[in-house]
């Protein structure tokens, strides 16, 4: 995955009010010790639910 791809929970995050489906957006991207990508997450008028650094496993390409 690359900055500004949209990408969709594969798994729910209670914690974060976050349900499998959820779509988001890449704002960072970390490259070490493994693979993670903080993922911001917004309501329909642009405002931001949530910002999660999360793992490849959690998420999928949108679309």
């Amino acid at each position: 995955m690359d900055l500004y791809d949209v990408v969709e929970l594969v798994t729910d995050l209670p914690e974060e009010g976050l349900t499998a489906g959820s779509v988001g957006t890449v704002v960072h991207v970390f490259d070490g010790p493994e693979p993670a990508y903080e993922i911001e997450f917004a309501d329909d008028d642009g405002r931001t639910l949530a910002t999660v650094a999360l793992t490849s496993d959690k998420l999928r390409r949108h679309g």
